[in-house]
This record gives C-alpha cells, sequence and structure tokens, in this order.
C-alpha cells in the first residue's frame, strides 16, 4: 500500500507547476497588450496634435497671404498648450492669373508640422496643402 502512495505523490506537483506556467504566460501577454495599447494612443493622439499644428500653419500663411498680401514662408514654433513643442514650416507660392478681364492670385500654401527627433518613437510629421484664390 505504500508503494502506491509514492507512485501518485508528485502528480499534484507537475500539474501545480502547470498551472502557474501557463498563469504567468497570460500575465505577460495581458501586460503587453495593455503596454501595445497605451503607445497607439499615445500615437493617435500625437498624429492629431501634428495635424492641428500643420493646420495652423496654413492660416497663419492664408491669413498674410489674403489680408497682408504677404506670400512668404516662415518657421512656427508653437508654444501654447497641446500644441507646445510642435515646429511648422510654411512655404507660400503665388501665381497670378487673368479670367474675363479679370486679374486674380492664387496662393499655395504648405505646412510641414513636426514633434521630435526623427527616428524615435515619439516622432510625428503632417503635411497639409492648400490654395486660395482672391480677386486682384
Amino acid at each position: 500500500m505504500r508503494i502506491a502512495a509514492t507512485r501518485g505523490a508528485g502528480f499534484a506537483l507537475v500539474s501545480a507547476l502547470f498551472v502557474i506556467v501557463v498563469l504567468g504566460l497570460l500575465a505577460a501577454v495581458a501586460g503587453r497588450i495593455g503596454t501595445a495599447q497605451q503607445q497607439t494612443v499615445s500615437s493617435s493622439l500625437g498624429e492629431a496634435r501634428a495635424l492641428a499644428a500643420a493646420e495652423t500653419g496654413i492660416d497663419w500663411g492664408a491669413y498674410n497671404a489674403l489680408k497682408n498680401s504677404n506670400c512668404s514662408g516662415t518657421t512656427l514654433n508653437l508654444s501654447e498648450a497641446a500644441l507646445a513643442g510642435y515646429t511648422v514650416t510654411v512655404t507660400c507660392t503665388a501665381t497670378s492669373f487673368t479670367e474675363n478681364n479679370q486679374t486674380y492670385q492664387s496662393y499655395t500654401i504648405a505646412a510641414t508640422a513636426s514633434f521630435g527627433t526623427y527616428g524615435t518613437p515619439d516622432f510625428v510629421q503632417r503635411v497639409v496643402h492648400a490654395t486660395f484664390t482672391n480677386a486682384g
């Protein structure tokens, strides 16, 4: 009778180790998924902010071109609220044309917004183009 008890004694230990390993793997996978989701959300937020920063550059260029008749490029270093740290490079190209004896001025504006250093995980960049026309 003693022999039968010794043969089955280690079976519970093997089962317990198997359960511990499986639970450890599940915990590691859950942690990895949580980290990946957090990185995805941070990346999406950075992309949305970069788009807003680029649109700010378009607004600045359109105001200068249409209101001040000044089609010049510049670099904006944003410092307010959620867009702090974004750099926006604005370029502007002016073209005149005549249609039905009316002269028009067309402005093509491009804004490139970026944040972070290229090649790092926090780097984000967006480019927006717009064309505006007014009667001259």
